[in-house]
């Protein structure tokens, strides 16, 4: 089995029909792109190889390696791990002072100039994102879970990417619109610990050969999970709950004209709502024991004044005309019961709720947290002030559960939100409360679909391997979503076969098998990967006779040869490769780099226990045999994520 989803290429021969049963088939295959959301072209997906390709060029490289160079190898992981989060902590600092600061501009302005700010900076975010890295849209989180779950998409983790999600990110947050930071921050994070885990960005020659330390995707995966922990931490200065956050969560069709129209259209409707909204709030005296200044004119403050006599301020206008973080600082405060009408909290409400549905489908960098946050905050606050006179409770703490549970029920985390939440709060007395509303309002949930993060995905098509087992595939082996015929290679193959797989297939992984004389009756010697025997043939590796090679056939290679190139998009393709009819029927010998150790299973194997396998352990490539003779199967996971999804897998 292998986690891929590849697209066609394949011979008339190659393509059969799968054993899955009809009656359990609910929709047909879905092409998948990662940005069917906002609408992209169709795109390649595929897995990535977490697996240690333990072959005889592996075993030398290792064992040549010195004390020094082990050591060396652990010391920069670490470092790196340092320097992600370093750096991310400065990218958030940098995204919270530019958006309080264009934020606070604008305010200064009368209706007109408010509007033109938040559509030229909503214009400005999704140009640069649909014309130079649609990756960069909406939160991506989605594109990290799927990446650490083993799914390898184009682009996702760019230096482009990197500058349009921090830019945009700014942009788009500060244009009113009712989006977030944190998710673009995780994003952020994550392609900042790529970058650096892959030494650099080799397309815009920003390479560092110190940082060319991790050559698998194994490292790379440990990386990432450190970037999207630290995006989190640097979002929401919660460095404990941004660790929880990556372990309990990460462990098209429209025209780009049509995305940039419905992007300035949301825009110009939300600047007119939040600007108009406000008229239907009324003034209110300003509170004798004020702690600042009353009414307050400016970026900041809990006392806007809005069209307000003197003493006088708006309570809604100050929820609105500030940024979502102060506004949340404002319903989280203690003592403040008096600070805001029920009129004005609900219809806050309200518009957070439809305009954070509106706001995050369209193609800018934005994030789901705070908008949440937010929204679960007046709702909070709301219900506070309706049982006010029945209960002596601070309505600050109303707003602080009503954010838990409407995160809780979105994201459906609990220990990470918990501990989020209480170091947003610095209030340890909450753990109780917090931990009962997000156990209800997780439960409640889940008894009607997924979480947000879960039904993106879908929505994006990337393959994902869930979590739990269904019923039915304890019924089902491994030899029931088989597909046919094999493609295999031998020990010692003719090159011309092996260019001609290579070209008619899209498989990334193929069975060696032993025969006479090399051994007594056929056996499996192990598995190769495509991307291996690509640069086989570009090292042009071949022996004019069919015999077998030692150690001499190292010589040649280095272990930057078989590293992994970056990004999907980036690796050597079988039409690059350039030979000679002598040197087609010569042949290669490819024992020395075949992976001798293989995940092998029997092929009376449950379903169920399959897709654990691969979960748990991060398998691309899973080898199926009966229990008496050879080599039997070589399937593709991506038969479990379709019968888990109900789609028609297919041999990889």
């Amino acid at each position: 089995m292998s986690k891929n989803a590849d697209g066609g290429g394949e011979d008339e021969e190659s393509v059969t029909q799968p054993l899955l049963p009809l009656s359990l088939r609910r929709s047909a295959s879905n092409a998948t792109s990662q940005l069917a959301i906002v609408g992209s072209n169709l795109c390649p997906i595929e897995s990535l190889d977490y697996e240690i390709i333990e072959n005889d060029f592996f075993k030398q490289d290792w064992r040549s390696r010195s004390k020094i160079q082990i050591c060396q190898y652990i010391v920069m992981k670490w470092t790196l791990c340092f320097l992600i989060g370093l750096i991310v902590s400065l990218v958030g600092v940098a995204n919270n002072l530019a958006v309080e600061n264009i934020a606070g501009m604008k305010y200064w302005a009368a209706f007109i100039v408010f509007t033109a700010s938040n559509f030229a900076l909503t214009l400005f975010s999704s140009l640069i994102t649909v014309f130079i890295s649609p990756e960069a849209a909406g939160s991506g989180i989605p594109e990290v879970k799927a990446y650490l779950n083993g799914v390898d998409a184009p682009g996702i983790f760019s230096l482009r990417t990197l500058v349009v999600k921090i830019v945009g990110s700014i942009c788009a947050v500060s244009s009113s619109l009712l989006i977030g930071k944190a998710g673009p921050m995780v994003h952020t994070g994550a392609c900042v610990a790529a970058l650096m885990g892959q030494g650099g960005s080799k397309k815009y020659g920003l390479t560092w050969r110190w940082l060319l330390y991790f050559k698998n995707d194994r490292d790379r995966r440990d990386l990432v999970t450190c970037g999207s922990a630290a995006g989190i931490a640097a979002a929401f200065r919660a460095p404990v709950g941004g660790v929880l956050f990556a372990f309990e969560e990460m462990a098209s069709w429209k025209g780009t004209i049509y995305k940039i129209l419905i992007a300035c259209s949301i825009s110009i409707f939300t600047s007119c709502l939040l600007f108009g909204l406000p008229w239907l709030a009324s003034c209110q005296a300003c509170p004798t024991d004020a702690s600042e200044p009353c009414p307050t004119i400016g970026r900041s403050g809990n006392y806007k004044k809005f069209q307000c006599p003197a003493g006088h301020y708006n309570d809604l206008a100050s929820l609105i005309f500030n940024t979502n973080d102060d506004a949340i600082r404002n319903l989280f405060s203690k003592n403040t019961d008096s600070e805001f009408h029920m009129s004005s909290i609900l219809i806050f409400f309200v518009t957070c709720f439809f305009l954070s549905i509106f706001s995050y489908g369209i193609a800018v960098p934005s994030g789901l947290f705070v908008p949440v946050i937010l929204t679960g905050a007046s709702y909070g606050r709301f219900i506070g002030m309706l049982f006010g006179s029945r209960s002596n409770l601070n309505h600050g703490l109303f707003a602080v559960l009503g954010s838990a549970s409407l995160l809780g029920g979105s994201m459906r985390m609990t220990v990470s939100l918990c501990v989020i939440i209480l170091e947003l709060t610095n209030n340890l007395l909450l753990l109780p409360l917090i931990m009962v509303v997000l156990l209800i309002s997780k439960t409640v949930a889940d008894a009607f679909n997924g979480n947000i993060y879960d039904l993106i995905m879908r929505l994006k098509g990337f393959p994902y391997l869930e979590t739990h087992v269904e019923p039915y595939m304890r019924q089902l082996t491994v030899s029931d979503v088989v597909t046919g015929p094999l493609q295999l290679f031998h020990g010692i193959e003719k090159v011309s076969n092996i260019v001609h797989v290579l070209r008619t297939t899209r498989h990334n992984g193929f069975p060696v098998v032993d025969e006479p004389p090399l051994s007594e009756t056929p056996i499996l010697f192990g598995s190769i990967l495509r991307a291996h025997l690509i640069t086989l043939l570009k090292k042009k590796a071949f022996v004019p006779n069919p015999m077998t090679t030692g150690i001499e056939a190292f010589d040649q290679f280095t272990a930057g040869d078989f590293e992994k190139k970056g990004c999907l998009g980036n690796s050597d393709k079988i039409e690059d490769v350039d030979l000679s009819e002598e040197e087609m029927e010569m042949f290669v010998d490819l024992h020395p780099f075949t992976n001798a150790s293989p995940y092998t299973v029997v092929d009376t194997m449950s379903l169920a226990k399959a897709l654990i396998l691969f979960r748990d352990v991060g398998l691309r490539h899973l080898l199926v045999i009966p229990k008496i003779s050879n080599v039997s199967k070589f399937l593709s996971s991506i038969c479990l994520v379709s019968v888990d999804h109900q789609l028609v897998g297919k041999i990889i």
